[in-house]
């Protein structure tokens, strides 16, 4: 019922960044190839960080 209370961890901002860059670069490919390729270059910068914190969480 609160679910909007519920505070996101820096990993699931993260997810939800990425998520949202690879679906607008995806539909912007159809039609402007530099703009999604600049995006999918910033959704993969996205996904290093992700593995960052996803290997430093499994470590600890």
């Amino acid at each position: 019922m609160f679910a909007w209370l519920k505070h996101k961890t820096e990993l699931q901002k993260l997810q939800y960044s990425y998520c949202k860059l690879m679906k607008s670069a995806y539909k912007t490919a159809l039609t402007d190839k530099n703009k999604s390729d600049q995006l999918h270059i910033k959704a993969t910068e996205i996904l290093n960080q992700i593995k960052k914190i996803e290997s430093q969480s499994q470590s600890v």
